[in-house]
C-alpha cells in the first residue's frame, strides 16, 4: 500500500479505523475462535444453542422478596419505559449500532441473510444492547417510592381432549417499592383481570362444551404433572406487601436493601463476577432453563427493573451482551404494538404446550426494557389441536410505566389480602 499520509500530510483513514478498532472486533483475534464457530453454526443453523439445558417450567423473570427465610415468589416487574436521553447511538467501543438491524423474519432466515452479505445478527443484537446501555446511563433523580405498572397476558389450554381450546387471563399489575426508612412495599396483582376463550373459534369450542365457568389446564409440579383451575369471566385483584424490614428485593438467593442495590458494581466484568457467584449459592439454579448463562442473564435482566444506579443499569444491558448464547432478533414489535429491539435466551424450557423460548424486548432509543414474553417454538399436539401454532406468545408482561413517586398507590376497596 502506498504511503498517503507521507503524501499528503493527512492520515491514513484505514490505518486511523483499523487503529480504532475493538480488539473483540479484531478478525486476527476472531480467527479460529471458539465465538467464530459458535457465531457461524448460529448463522448456518438460525438456532440457539441446543447444548443449552432444558427445564420442566418456564421460568419467568422473577423479581420478589424472601421475607424471613420463606420464598416468595412475586410477580415478576420486567420492563420500563422511563428513561429519556439525547445521547447518541454509540456504544463505549466506538462502533455504531446498525440502523438498520434485521427484522424477525430475516433472524429467522439468517442463513440466507448471510449469504446476502448482511451483518452476523448476534453481532448486530450485541451492538443494539450496547447501543441501549449508553441510553440507560441517563442520570434520574431518585424518590420514595419505585413504582411500576404492568401489563400481562397468559395463554393455557383447557378441556378435555377433543374438546380442547385455549384461554388467555389479561391483567394489570402495580408495584410500589418503598426505598426510604419506614416505608413499606405493596403490590397490587389482577387489576382488570380478564379470563376469556382466546379467539372466536375457541368461544365456540367453550360454548359447545356447554360453557363451563370452571376449566382445568394441564399443569408442571416438582412431583409430576397436575392440574391447574381456571375461572371464566373477572376476577378480584389481591395486595400482597413485600418488604421484610429494609429488605425490598430478592437477587437471586438474597433478599436485598436499597442500600445493597446502590452498591452494586458499575462495571460489567466486576457485575457479571457477582451474579455467577449467586448462581453458585443458589440451591434452585440448576432448575433455570440454560443453566449459569440462562441464570445470570435473568439476573441482569431482573436489575435493569430495579432502582439501581444509571450506571448499574448500563452495566447489566453489557452482561446481557456479552453471554454466550444471547440472540438478537433485530427489530420486533412487543405485544402492546411498541416497537423494540428483541434478544432470546439460550436453550428453551419444556412446558406442557411445548418448548417455549424466552425473549426480551427493549427500547434502543430510551434504554428502557419493554417486555419480557415465552413464544411458543415447538408446539405439542395439546396446543396444536387447539390452535397455538409455533411463534404464537403464550406468555407475556410488559411495563407501560416505570418511574418514581411520592405517595404510596391506592389499594382497590375490593381487593383481596
Amino acid at each position: 500500500m502506498k504511503n498517503t499520509h507521507a503524501r499528503s500530510g493527512r492520515p491514513d483513514v484505514l490505518r486511523v479505523l483499523a487503529d480504532a478498532r475493538p480488539d473483540e472486533l479484531d478478525p486476527a483475534r476472531l480467527a479460529g475462535s471458539p465465538r467464530q464457530h459458535d457465531d457461524l453454526a448460529r448463522i448456518l443453523a438460525g438456532a440457539t444453542d441446543s447444548r443449552a439445558a432444558r427445564s420442566q417450567e418456564p421460568r419467568r423473570l422473577w423479581v420478589g422478596i424472601r421475607p424471613l427465610g420463606t420464598v416468595v415468589a412475586v410477580a415478576a416487574v420486567a420492563a420500563s419505559v422511563v428513561v429519556v436521553s439525547t445521547l447518541d447511538g454509540q456504544d463505549p467501543s466506538g462502533v455504531r449500532a446498525s440502523a438498520h438491524p434485521q427484522s424477525s423474519a430475516a433472524t429467522a432466515g439468517s442463513a440466507s441473510a448471510a449469504s446476502e452479505g448482511r451483518a452476523d445478527v448476534q453481532v448486530d443484537g450485541r451492538l443494539e444492547l450496547l447501543s441501549v446501555a449508553k441510553k440507560a446511563e441517563t442520570p434520574a433523580a431518585e424518590g420514595t417510592y419505585w413504582q411500576t405498572t404492568t401489563r400481562s397476558e397468559d395463554v393455557n389450554v383447557v378441556g378435555a381432549k377433543g374438546q380442547l381450546f385455549a384461554v388467555r387471563t389479561t391483567a394489570t399489575g402495580q408495584w410500589s417499592v418503598g426505598v426510604r426508612p419506614g416505608t413499606q412495599s405493596l403490590m397490587v396483582s389482577g387489576l382488570d383481570d380478564v379470563t376469556a376463550p382466546r379467539t372466536e373459534a375457541d368461544k365456540a369450542r367453550w360454548q359447545a362444551a356447554g360453557s363451563p365457568v370452571t376449566v382445568q389446564a394441564e399443569a408442571s409440579t416438582a412431583a409430576g404433572q397436575g392440574t391447574l383451575g381456571y375461572r371464566i369471566g373477572t376476577g378480584r385483584p389481591m395486595v400482597m406487601r413485600t418488604d421484610a424490614g429494609d429488605k425490598i428485593y430478592a437477587l437471586g438467593p438474597r433478599n436485598v436493601s436499597y442500600q445493597d442495590l446502590r452498591e452494586l458494581p458499575s462495571n460489567s466484568g466486576e457485575l457479571r463476577r457477582q451474579l455467577e457467584k449467586l448462581y453458585g449459592e443458589d440451591s434452585s439454579g440448576a432448575e433455570t432453563g440454560g443453566g449459569r448463562t440462562a441464570y445470570v442473564l435473568r439476573q441482569a435482566a431482573d436489575l435493569i427493573t430495579m432502582p439501581v444506579k444509571p450506571a448499574v443499569r448500563a452495566a447489566a444491558y453489557r452482561v446481557i451482551a456479552d453471554l454466550p448464547g444471547v440472540r438478537g432478533l433485530g427489530r420486533v414489535t412487543d405485544p402492546l404494538g411498541r416497537e423494540g429491539v428483541g434478544v432470546a435466551f439460550p436453550g428453551t424450557a419444556r412446558t406442557p404446550l411445548g418448548s417455549v423460548q424466552q425473549r426480551l424486548v427493549v427500547d434502543p432509543s430510551t434504554g428502557a426494557m419493554l417486555c419480557e414474553q415465552s413464544v411458543l417454538v415447538e408446539p405439542l399436539a395439546r396446543a396444536r389441536e387447539a390452535g397455538l401454532d409455533a411463534g404464537t406468545t403464550v406468555n407475556y408482561e410488559a411495563t407501560t410505566r416505570m418511574s418514581w413517586g411520592e405517595r404510596q398507590i391506592t389499594v382497590p376497596k375490593n381487593a383481596e389480602h
